[in-house]
């Protein structure tokens, strides 16, 4: 359950409350959104405390993504090309990937998705945002691995991480906090 609340010093924050949420968890997104999740159990009050608790981190947060360069918006030409290059180039480079690795997936397809890079159905479906034709093919291809690794494991549990981890060589904490400096919006 979604809602709204409006703080004093952050303006409006997206709280939810969710089953699928094991603990409080916070974020503060590259337009300034905040964004506070938590399980049924914890009682709003609680998940607010916690909130109070993290300001300077997402003072510190906000901040970091104030100071990033603007990124100009696309025209409906740019993201028509965009999805071109990517329906060309990301469903073989897939291919490449899970053949390298020895890793099968259903199918690849192709989306405007601003919201996550990428996806993993429990068929082992890959969906890829077409906004990776705007990363390095570094990033790419740890994107594509990430996904692919869900295939094995539909879960980010340490066993999850330690594969991919190992299918990029001992990179995947460096190439994840580098994705973090890219946005799809």
């Amino acid at each position: 359950m979604k809602s709204l609340y409006h703080h004093p010093t952050f303006g409006n924050i997206t709280i939810s409350r969710t089953r699928r949420s094991r603990r409080i968890t916070l974020s503060v997104r590259p337009s300034g959104e905040v964004r506070l999740s938590f399980p049924p159990y914890v009682s709003q009050r609680r998940a607010l405390e916690f909130l109070e608790s993290k300001r300077e981190w997402i003072l510190h947060a906000k901040a970091k993504y104030a100071a990033r360069p603007v990124q100009p918006s696309l025209s409906a030409e740019d993201i028509e090309r965009l999805r071109a290059e990517a329906k060309a180039c990301l469903p073989v480079r897939t291919e490449e990937l899970a053949r390298n690795f020895g890793l099968r997936y259903g199918k690849v397809t192709i989306r405007a998705t601003r919201s996550k890079w990428g996806s993993c159905t429990a068929q082992n479906n890959i969906s890829l945002s077409l906004f990776l034709m705007t990363l390095p093919p570094h990033l790419r291809d740890y994107v594509i691995i990430h996904e692919l690794c869900h295939t094995v494991y539909h879960n980010h549990s340490a066993e999850f991480h330690a594969l991919v981890d190992k299918l990029l060589g001992g990179k995947e904490k460096v190439l994840a906090k580098e994705l973090r400096g890219y946005s799809t919006r």
